[in-house]
């Protein structure tokens, strides 16, 4: 039981509320990893990019209310136009998708225009209609093998995404340098401490992350990818360097494992955790449903453009 922020005498059950909400509005929630731990438990499925993709186009609700950032939501709403998508925060954004305005992307692949692009869903809709394949974390190995060699390759909008790839794969891409502020906040310095303190604990990262951090791990692996690892892995302590979110699923699936978040330089900041994730809340996730708002509308021509990118990589992600 919660209070409501405009008085505090009333309270209300949030989740009972959204619960019935729900029904009545015949909607279904979807929430990433990176959302806090009660919006993951209320979810009708959590998950990464690629799967909340395909739960996004496959759904039967009426309504979609998005538990993630704006990019989330727009995605849902280009496979899914004539219903209604709902985001409890209009200011859940994303630092990737910030550092590609779409205008400045059009001039980078009207200089390119030989180059396939290659586009990280962490995007905005403009930049996904300018793209000619779209790919998650967990797909860019499959689609990227999929591109002919001989073609040149536009990889955007995370530098270090890109670069991973680039390497793992033996191919050069020109890379569009976006980075997320999460992934490139952690200190080797403080993880070496880490390991030294938990000397049985095994370093386990994002792609997104520096370099130098990759180096360091044992294992590397989109957020799913993560998650299943630490489950299937014979290790019982795992420092984890992705946003801090996906510790909730991991302990949830091995509660007799450690999971240890990777740290930023800064002692006294959060930045292993999303500063956008978090602004959705279980009381805006409750009033955003009540009032059927933030919406995400966007124009026509975007959602047919952005489509095609979008259908493109999970035709090519697709299970046999």
């Amino acid at each position: 039981m919660l209070t409501t922020l405009e008085n505090p005498e009333i309270a209300i059950d949030y989740i009972a509320e959204i619960v019935r909400l729900k029904k009545e509005m015949n909607a279904v929630i979807l929430a990433h990893y990176y959302q806090v731990p009660e919006i993951q438990d209320l979810a009708d499925f959590v998950g990464d990019s690629l799967e909340l993709s395909r739960k996004a186009k496959e759904t039967d609700a009426d309504v979609i209310v998005f538990c993630g950032v704006h990019f989330m939501a727009e995605t849902a709403k280009i496979f899914n136009p004539d219903k209604q998508v709902l985001l409890p925060d209009l200011d859940a954004g994303c630092s990737l998708a910030d550092s590609c305005p779409g205008p400045l992307f059009k001039e980078f692949r009207e200089k390119y225009p030989d180059h396939y692009s290659v586009t990280y869903i962490n995007c905005t809709a403009d930049v996904k209609a300018l793209s000619d394949v779209i790919i998650t974390s967990s797909s860019a190995e499959k689609i990227l093998r999929n591109i002919p060699a001989d073609k040149p390759i536009l990889f955007a909008p995370d530098r270090n995404l890109g670069a991973y790839f680039a390497k793992k794969l033996g191919r050069e891409m020109l890379l569009w340098q976006g980075d997320c502020i999460v992934h490139v906040a952690f200190s080797e310095r403080r993880i070496e401490q880490l390991m030294i303190e938990h000397p049985n604990a095994v370093l386990i990262a994002h792609p997104e992350c520096e370099e130098h951090i990759l180096k360091r791990a044992e294992y590397i692996g989109s957020t799913s990818a993560l998650l299943t690892y630490t489950e299937t892995s014979p290790h019982m302590s795992f420092i984890v360097a992705t946003e801090e979110g996906i510790l909730h699923q991991m302990k949830k699936r091995s509660p007799n494992k450690e999971f240890i978040p990777a740290p930023p330089e800064d002692k006294g900041c959060m930045c292993n955790q999303c500063p956008y994730m978090r602004l959705n809340t279980l009381e805006k996730l409750y009033s955003c449903m009540k009032n059927r708002t933030p919406e995400i509308i966007l124009p026509q021509d975007i959602i047919d453009k952005a489509l095609v990118p979008l259908n493109r990589m999970l035709e090519w992600t697709k299970v046999d």
